[in-house]
């Protein structure tokens, strides 16, 4: 499928966060104008380059509405939440409000502004469990941490609002974001950062003196988390893909796996960090986290036939370099 952009504005909630502020730029490229509403809590101002930026909470209906009055977007992307599985169990609560209560109050700002078409930005942590196979959208859901059981929750919402106001949605239930964009305009800044790949890289910058893995004793073949990493550049490339595709259909609702279909774990992306940047990385094991499964590994076939995508970076070394290149350009920025 080819984007038919026609200069569309797309309303993207979170577009100031790391995954959404690389959708913004492949949006921009496709011939969309992306307008950013973001309350900038865990999302930079300076990531916003494609764009209007509106500073708003995803929780204030009534802003919503106005924006989307002002702004008449032809669809909304999706990706306001907070995305810490520590901190889901920790403060559930949090978590429902934000991200189950927020959606619920963009659902009802865009039905009724007359905005019926939704990219939501899912996660692969709906599925949960234990798995030793890798992961495609017949898998059951049945999410191990509360952040998976609010995404699960959302698209639950999202699925009423296809069968009862006639929207269009597609859920884009994406395994381990990584990398940074290969130009370097943007990158991944969390604070405090949850992503091994960074926190790696923080170490073999010398940020910090060791790396410190949650579990060494899963059902894995090295004992460590396996995950599957897929580039962030191209999780972006699919959203401009499944915008174009929703844009086209009436009443429908599709969850779409996005992954590269390569698992490697904990131990592994230590190593390839150290291939990649010369430097010695010690790593340290404490106990496991509450809601971490062992094996998250997806198939995106289904990706590939409703919408053509498949991942141009498909070498963990690519988003290992690139991040490390952000992160070294960003040290000598600050």
């Amino acid at each position: 499928m080819t984007e038919d952009a026609s200069g569309q504005t797309i309303l993207v909630t979170g577009g100031a966060g790391f995954v959404g502020s690389h959708a913004c730029k492949a949006l921009a490229a496709a011939g969309y104008r992306p307008v950013v509403y973001d309350n900038l809590s865990r999302g930079h101002r300076e990531a916003v380059k494609w764009g209007p930026l509106i500073e708003g909470d995803i929780l204030d209906r009534a802003q919503l509405e106005a924006v989307m009055r002002e702004f008449k977007p032809a669809a909304v992307m999706h990706f306001a939440a907070f995305a810490y599985v520590g901190e889901s169990m920790a403060n559930p609560a949090l978590y429902f409000e934000n991200n189950v209560v927020g959606t619920a109050r963009l659902l009802e700002a865009m039905r009724t502004s007359g905005v019926k078409t939704l990219v939501f930005s899912s996660s692969c942590a709906v599925y949960g469990g234990v798995h030793d196979q890798p992961i495609d959208e017949s898998t059951p859901c049945d999410p191990s941490s509360f952040y998976g059981q609010t995404k699960l929750n959302c698209e639950q919402l999202i699925r009423g609002f296809v069968r009862n106001h006639g929207f269009s949605a597609i859920a884009l239930r994406y395994f381990n974001a990584a990398g940074s964009d290969p130009d370097g305009e943007i990158g991944e800044d969390h604070d405090p950062e949850p992503h091994i790949i960074p926190v790696v890289l923080r170490v073999a910058a010398g940020l910090d003196d060791k790396v410190t893995l949650n579990g060494s004793d899963h059902p894995t073949h090295d004992g460590t988390c396996v995950r599957d990493f897929v580039h962030v550049s191209d999780l972006a490339h699919a959203h401009t893909l499944a915008v174009a595709r929703a844009l086209l259909h009436d009443r429908s609702f599709e969850a779409v796996n996005l992954g590269a279909g390569n698992g490697f774990s904990l131990n592994e992306i230590v190593e390839a960090a150290r291939r990649v940047t010369g430097r010695t990385i010690p790593v340290a094991y404490t106990d496991r986290r509450p809601g971490d499964p062992p094996y998250a590994v997806g198939k995106a076939d289904h990706a590939r036939d409703v919408f053509g995508w498949a991942p141009k970076f498909t070498k963990l070394d690519d988003a290992i370099e690139h991040s490390w290149r952000w992160m070294q350009r960003k040290r000598q920025l600050t």
